[in-house]
């Protein structure tokens, strides 16, 4: 797991291709996360499938009640079948552009 850190956001990059594991560590440490966007980077994974999202599920849900963004990033999963309560895009830049939105419809009350 590598942590990059860009103003308000972090980036978390997944190094080990295993999307349990992953999510464990960022769950185990998000008191350090809980204040930022995320962007969870998983696009080294190539065997990631959409069924491997649900791992996502309960960070997905006490990220937005903190009122913060959580991208996923990932080419490898149909986007067509992604579950409403994430969001995955297919680029690092996709996810900051979605951030950057995700903000300005905060600041208008949305």
């Amino acid at each position: 797991m590598r942590v990059d850190q860009k103003g308000h956001t972090t980036i978390i990059k997944d190094t080990q291709n295993n999307v349990e594991a992953f999510v464990g560590k960022i769950t185990n440490e998000y008191h350090v996360f809980q204040g930022q966007n995320l962007i969870l980077d998983v696009s080294n994974n190539k065997t990631l499938a959409n069924a491997d999202l649900v791992h996502f599920k309960e960070l997905a849900k006490t990220h937005k009640k903190a009122k913060k963004s959580m991208i996923i990033v990932s080419d490898e999963v149909d986007f067509d079948k992604v579950p409403n309560y994430l969001n995955v895009v297919p680029s690092v830049l996709e996810a900051h552009d979605m951030i950057e939105m995700d903000e300005i419809e905060r600041d208008l009350g949305f």
